[in-house]
């Protein structure tokens, strides 16, 4: 039966409904539910039943996220005027600590619980600052809560707060309290510092919560660099301790998220020097918006609500579309831009090619769900659409050769979104039934059935002929590309539906790209990318993936693309044949079957060298084949490398290059 979360520590009068249902079997169920099975979890004991109801996943992210939840804490600190500096330190020890210089968690005796404040703040859910009262006026961390949870989820948590020219200290558990809260020392500081260790799963620890407690350092420094760029002033360091020698990075920005539009635009080509920049309170809301176009041809917009990541956007994104499209296209019909026969520019056009942030702050924050990915208080629609539309309309009007680049820029998009819908009924696939023809080589399956299903995009005829040979004709696809496909990362929609090879995925996907992507009619589960083990082969797979990530970005989120992984060496020994796949695992081979007499070792350059049967038990078989899953870890850092590797840019490229040349392990000459 389903575990009780109850909101206090204790469930009185819970009416029970009895439901006769039909039997499934002949063996009558006798297993009895009554007042015995219903169960009561106190304290913190839900969290740690049911972690992902709070931290989102057990994996990789939900620990990341008990980091962010103890930084917003100090954040909120931040903006309630108090805390200029913290830190944050990856221990070799596993743990990570959380430092600033706040007034510290309140250590007084809470009238209700008569426990230290501190103490109830990290034990009780649903205890903290942002509850009531005057604590803090704009809070995104909880508080309280998040705090709650990362101490339910350690396996062991220290807090330390400075105050009153005394240090108080108290260690837990799994969220059990060790000992009372006890000071240790005499400090002329404030603040609060908190190390936890997060309670991962090993072969010492099976009941661990976490998958892993390895705590990546491009992950939190992407986040904490966001943070510094969202609170201007604000001083950020970041050390991992883990590295030799120690890695330590300080993020501090005096103008805010203007230099956060600057960092997101910096492999780009601007198209005016400085980002507009609009500001301003309504009602108590803080909004702050900047906003740059660049010469590429994708839209890159980030939203926050009180320092809060929101990739799902919410209701201040929908206000800033709304107010952008309707300033662009008065300014448009005000000076000739736009004529009367003209209809107006729609969102997507004065989108494109935009890099933006957007930050508001308010008292009551309503976020859907606990990892707040959507920010909902209708309110703020209204609130941010009418400052921007105001501010803006006033600096087009003030700024009128930077109006004239934004105009002719959306309507040139305009232009290409009317080319590509004209191009778009060339790339809709009827189905099967309605239609014996098929894009481009494709060689379909006969199942229906998109879960069962999977593609495998091959480059080349050859490969191709070897991949539909070897194929299982009832679950697997082959689409053969020739040659190389167009770099969408330096063209428009327009532009990319007339290449032959984007027009058949499109079209043996099913499912639409951009913004009429749906993916409910994808015919494939599973996309796989299986390219040569060659310089060529690694080129076509990221073209690919570029153009998966710009217009089919659902796919990767939804972990359907993946990457086939072709053995690199044939090795015979005698009767006996063994496939491996890099260098390392050749030698390790060759150590366990002996080089005398020597084995027959072939490099394979290429799929087209396999034969079909090699092919398919090699690459193919679901029971014996390697795929790699593609997966977004960032969505800035992957579109920040996006652009380095694939735009227009050369230099920041060719810095890539160097920096990295010596990485390189599996290079063909």
């Amino acid at each position: 039966m389903a575990d009780l979360t109850p909101e206090e520590n204790k469930i009185t009068d819970i009416p029970v409904e009895v439901v006769e249902g039909i039997a499934t079997s002949a063996t009558a169920v006798t297993e009895k539910y009554d007042e015995n099975q219903i169960q009561v979890l106190e304290g913190l004991e839900a969290v740690r039943k049911r972690p992902g109801m709070y931290i989102g996943s057990t994996d990789y992210r939900g620990l990341h996220h008990c980091v962010y939840e103890i930084v917003d804490n100090a954040i909120d600190e931040a903006l309630a005027g108090y805390c200029t500096h913290i830190e944050v330190i990856l221990h070799k020890d596993g743990s990570c600590e959380v430092r600033d210089n706040g007034r510290g968690f309140p250590v007084g005796i809470h009238p209700k619980l008569h426990r230290p404040a501190v103490e109830v703040c990290l034990t009780v859910l649903h205890a903290g600052g942002k509850f009531g009262g005057e604590g803090y006026k704009v809070s995104g961390g909880l508080h309280g809560v998040g705090a709650s949870v990362v101490n339910a989820l350690s396996k062991h948590l220290k807090v330390t707060v400075y105050q009153d020219g005394k240090i108080y200290q108290q260690e837990y558990a799994r969220g059990k309290v060790l000992y009372d809260l006890k000071v240790i020392g005499e400090t002329d500081r404030t603040g609060t510092t908190i190390q936890f260790w997060p309670d991962s799963r090993d072969e010492s620890n099976p009941d661990g919560v976490f998958e892993t407690g390895d705590f990546q350092y491009n992950i939190l420094k992407a986040r904490l660099r966001e943070m510094a760029f969202l609170n201007k002033g604000i001083r950020i360091t970041f050390t991992d301790e883990r590295t030799d020698p120690i890695t330590e990075r300080v993020f501090y920005y005096e103008g805010g998220i203007i230099e956060f539009v600057k960092y997101l635009n910096k492999n780009k080509e601007v198209l005016f020097e400085e980002p507009i920049y609009i500001e301003g309170i309504i009602k108590g809301t803080s909004v702050e918006v900047a906003f740059q176009y660049n010469d590429s041809y994708q839209e890159n917009i980030y939203t926050f609500a009180n320092n809060i990541h929101t990739p799902e956007g919410g209701t201040h994104l929908t206000g800033f579309s709304t107010a952008l499209t309707r300033a662009i296209n008065e300014y448009g019909r005000q000076f000739g831009f736009l004529k009367a026969a003209d209809a107006n520019l729609k969102s997507e056009d004065v989108r494109e090619s935009i890099a933006a942030v957007i930050s508001v702050k308010l008292v009551e924050p309503q976020f859907e769900g606990q990892t707040k990915s959507k920010l909902g208080n209708s309110e703020v629609r209204g609130i941010v659409d009418s400052l921007v539309y105001d501010k803006l309309s006033t600096y087009l009007g003030e700024n009128p050769a930077i109006a004239r680049i934004i105009l002719e820029r959306c309507v040139g998009a305009a232009r290409a979104r009317e080319a590509a819908r004209k191009a778009r009924e060339l790339t809709r696939r009827k189905s099967v039934l309605e239609t014996a023809s098929m894009p481009g080589k494709l060689a379909d399956c006969s199942e229906r059935d998109p879960e069962k299903c999977e593609i495998f995009i091959v480059e080349g005829d050859s490969a191709g002929g070897s991949a539909k040979t070897g194929r299982d004709r009832m679950f697997q696809a082959i689409l053969p590309l020739r040659g190389k496909i167009l770099n969408v990362e330096k063209v428009r929609i327009d532009r990319a539906l007339s290449n032959a090879e984007i027009k058949a995925m499109i079209t043996a996907f099913g499912c639409g790209y951009g913004d009429e992507f749906n993916i409910d009619k994808l015919r494939y589960h599973r996309i796989v990318c299986m390219t040569d083990a060659d310089v060529d082969g690694a080129h076509i797979r990221i073209l690919l993936l570029t153009f998966f990530y710009r217009y089919m970005r659902p796919l990767i989120e939804k972990g359907y693309v993946y990457a086939a992984m072709p053995p690199l060496y044939k090795v015979t020994k005698g009767k006996k044949e063994y496939y491996v796949y890099d260098d390392n695992e050749l030698e390790k081979l060759m150590n366990d079957i002996g080089r005398d007499p020597k084995p027959d070792i072939q490099r394979y350059k290429g799929l087209g060298e396999m034969s079909s049967e090699q092919l398919w038990q090699t690459t193919m078989n679901p029971e014996t084949r390697t795929m790699m899953q593609i997966t977004v870890e960032d969505a800035m850092a992957a579109d920040e490398t996006m652009s380095l590797l694939m735009g227009e840019k050369v230099d920041p490229r060719k810095e890539f290059i160097e920096q990295n040349a010596k990485l390189v392990t599996d290079l063909d000459f």
